[in-house]
């Protein structure tokens, strides 16, 4: 070892001072003195620059970084007597930090603390799964002939809990090795040493993985003591420790009472605030929830009851009011009473069905797995039981619920309680945010139990990764499975429950899940033109299309009767060409992601530029020569309300139509934006596109406002005309108006034209009641009053005074 200098002397002791409280003073003797004397377990401190090979691998080495010197200190424990009292109990410190990883495994590594019962359940489950394998090749481990099982038993009044296992049992030294050493799992190093073993293969069962599950029980015990005898071994050895504590104690177990054939008992002293966790129900619900499914039996220790009948002395004095002859045979009287008593209760009797062969199960036995663990009471639509094996391997059920559950239609929040995860039949969690569906198939329920899921400490968070990508493809292509066989059902009306119910969750899907939309489009459901309020699939239209036909057109409302009723219909349904109706408020944004189907585009028929397969170039050219001239004018009149002017192409019956621009919101979409709470209104105008005015060349209102403009293009009647006439193909072609009222007056005063003396003759229309009127309304001369004083108010008389 390298000598310090003195002044470096001087440094470690004045930097050090507080780390040496506890430590003999430092000399340059004790500094360089390498000999352990009777003071072993005091702080010694050595310089970094030494090799340490003399201390390697017993000493751990603290870094500081004080005054730049970098120091090490040593710190070295011996096991020490426990209790004066009593000479066979030993006492040791723990090899780790033990103050701050208790605190972070007691407050920070568990969020819920109900799981405690789930590990130390799981850790007996792993304890009897350990006998049963090595039984095989020593059958002597099960001479004691006990039943392989896991009983819990309560003490409600003093908040005491024990959890008994006739499993494999630990030793002092495995005791020492697994609860004295913080993080290592006795269940991992077993599954370690049968891999490498040649003549035999993992046992899958085994659950633990991380070595802290025991110490879960500080999350609501003072203390915690485990019993436990290993078959191997004659002694039994009992380790008590206790939350705050930085040691626990190790001691041979000598009272007859409290010895166990084989297995682990282990009893939580629970504290104050979490006695409640005594209670039986609560003790048989925590298992049911969390441990319903681990392959050996869990007994409960619970209150039972039968009835019987008891006799009841009857009152002397009720007798003798009755009447009664002392001679007459007396009849006894029996109450029913209750008669308590307390025994062991099988409480996870429900075997796994996902752990069976499917061919093996049949469907009432799928249904009533599925009421069961869901509360549901009715039966699913469908259920698909599946095994995945290669690079992920897990089982699963997923079931398609038959309506959606009331109260719960939001679509958007991703957070349900539809899929219930396991590892080796021991329950997780259900409640995730899309790591295992997305949002818009969260309401496909069922189970997955793995072997191998990538989880955190506590168990209860699903970490990213390439494991659980891959999980995820595999459910949701077999949730589309499950849907696509409802859909080529026989029985038409499963889909059209299913579509009533879920049809906005695929819609959503379309928005969100690009790389699913093959599997979506098929799914979609839609009313068309010519399918009397029956919805169609997409397949359906593709197979009615016309030869000539090459996309598919559609139009977005409010409503299927306004759908049916606007004008952009007029020539299709003159062609005979099918026309989707989008009715629902997220319909029109699901096709505009799709864009395309079996290479058939989708077709706003609102829009402008409408092709439908009927361009004659001759009859357009004829039309614009003729109604040219009358679009410009037009325009002029409407100015920057419409972008462009055009002949149209699509109407037949109406005298013109307000299409949207290519690249803008529809009408429908428009009405929806500004219907948004939370919308932003600043961007409506930019997101709101061109408007084209559309005009039916062959209408008699657009031929006399042709003969207008080349008559008398100024007449206020024609321009009056243009304006109302721009209002109406506004609301006909689904725009909000916006000047409702304005409009109203121009409608009305049209009628008063159209309508002036049509039904009234001349002579009644004088002697009509506004005719009585009339002279009133002449024009007088206006007649000039001088201004009078001002009258003064007497407030004495009530009268005023010139």
């Amino acid at each position: 070892m390298h000598r310090l200098s003195r002044r470096s002397i001087a440094i470690l002791r004045t930097t050090g001072a507080t780390r040496r409280a506890a430590a003999a003073p430092i000399t340059s003797a004790s500094l360089y003195n390498d000999s352990v004397g009777d003071n072993d377990a005091k702080l010694r401190w050595y310089s970094v620059l030494a090799t340490g090979k003399s201390v390697a691998g017993r000493s751990s080495i603290q870094l500081n970084l004080r005054n730049g010197l970098l120091l090490g200190n040593r710190c070295e424990s011996t096991a020490a007597a426990s209790d004066a009292s009593d000479p066979t109990a030993e006492k040791f410190e723990y090899q780790a930090e033990v103050s701050r990883l208790m605190d972070l495994i007691v407050h920070s590594l568990y969020s819920n603390k109900e799981v405690f019962l789930r590990e130390l359940i799981s850790n007996a489950s792993d304890a009897l799964d350990k006998l049963r394998f090595l039984s095989v090749t020593e059958p002597q481990l099960l001479k004691d002939a006990l039943d392989l099982d896991i009983r819990i038993h309560t003490v409600k009044d003093n908040g005491i809990i024990h959890i008994t296992d006739s499993g494999i049992g630990m030793s002092r030294q495995e005791l020492v090795d697994c609860l004295g050493t913080i993080a290592q799992s006795g269940t991992a190093k077993f599954l370690k040493a049968v891999k490498e073993s040649k003549d035999s293969g993992a046992d899958s069962n085994l659950i633990g993985q991380f070595g802290v599950g025991f110490y879960s029980a500080f999350l609501v015990s003072d203390k915690v003591i485990v019993s436990t005898k290993s078959p191997k071994s004659d002694k039994q050895y009992v380790w008590e420790g206790e939350a705050d504590a930085s040691s626990y104690t190790i001691r041979e177990e000598t009272d007859p009472e409290k010895l166990i054939p084989r297995g682990t008992r282990i009893t939580l002293y629970l504290k104050r605030d979490d006695k409640g966790f005594a209670h039986p129900e609560r003790v048989q619900k925590l298992v049911k929830n969390y441990s319903q499914f681990v392959s050996f039996p869990i007994y409960t220790w619970q209150e039972k009851g039968y009835t019987k009948e008891v006799e009841v002395d009857e009152d002397p004095t009720e007798a003798k009011k009755d009447g009664q002859d002392e001679n007459a045979e007396k009849k006894k009287k029996t109450k029913t009473v209750v008669e308590r008593y307390w025994d062991w209760e099988l409480t996870n009797e429900t075997q796994p069905i996902w752990l069976r062969n499917p061919k093996e199960v049949s469907t009432e036995e799928y249904n009533e797995f599925y009421k069961k663990a869901f509360n549901e009471y009715l039966d699913p639509l469908a259920s698909s039981h599946f095994t995945t094996e290669g690079e992920v391997e897990f089982r699963s059920i997923l079931y398609v619920p038959a309506m959606e559950p009331m109260g719960k239609g939001d679509i958007v929040n991703p957070k349900t309680k539809n899929i219930r995860l396991y590892v080796k039949r021991v329950f997780i969690s259900d409640d995730f945010d899309g790591e295992l569906f997305p949002r818009y198939l969260s309401f496909i329920k069922g189970v997955v139990d793995s072997h191998d899921l990538p989880l955190n400490v506590s168990r209860e968070i699903l970490q990213e990764s390439r494991i659980v990508r891959i999980m995820r493809k595999r459910l949701v292509r077999k949730a589309f499975d499950m849907i696509l066989g409802i859909s080529l059902s026989e029985n038409r009306e499963d889909y059209e429950k299913f579509w009533e119910n879920f049809g906005k969750h695929l819609k959503l899907g379309c928005i969100e899940d690009r790389e699913n939309h093959k599997r979506l489009a098929p799914l979609l459901r839609f009313i068309s033109s010519q399918s009397d309020n029956e919805m169609i699939s997409l397949d359906e239209y593709v197979e009615n299309m016309k030869p000539e036909q090459k996309d598919i057109y559609y139009i977005a409302s409010d409503s299927v009767t306004s759908a049916k009723n606007t004008p952009f219909l007029e020539k299709l349904l003159e062609k005979d060409l099918e026309v989707l109706f989008l009715v629902d408020p997220i319909d029109e944004v699901a096709i505009t992601n799709l864009k395309s189907y079996k290479e058939k585009n989708f077709v706003d028929i609102s829009k402008e530029d409408l092709d439908i397969g009927d361009k004659n170039e001759e009859k357009e050219k004829e039309m614009k020569q003729e109604f040219g001239q009358t679009c410009d004018w037009i325009k002029k009149r409407l100015g920057d309300k419409v972008a462009s002017v055009q002949i149209s192409n699509r109407l037949s019956t109406s005298p013109c139509v307000l299409a949207s621009g290519k690249f803008g919101w529809s009408a429908n979409m428009e009405r929806l934006m500004k219907a948004q709470t939370v919308g932003d209104t600043s961007s409506l105008e930019f997101m709101r596109g061109r408007r084209v005015f559309e005009i039916n060349p062959e209408h008699a209102i657009i031929k006399n406002l042709n003969a207008a403009y080349k008559s008398s293009p100024d007449s206020e009647e024609a321009l009056r005309a243009i304006d109302l006439l721009y209002d109406t193909a506004l609301m006909s072609s689904g725009f909000t108006p916006e000047n409702p009222a304005q409009l109203g007056g121009k409608i009305y005063e049209m009628m008063g034209m159209a309508l002036s003396g049509k039904w009234i003759s001349p002579d009644a229309w004088n002697q009509a009641p506004h005719a009585a009127a009339a002279p009133n309304t002449q024009t007088l001369e206006a007649e000039v009053v001088e201004p009078e004083p001002v009258a003064e108010f007497n407030r004495d008389t009530g009268s005023g005074q010139r």
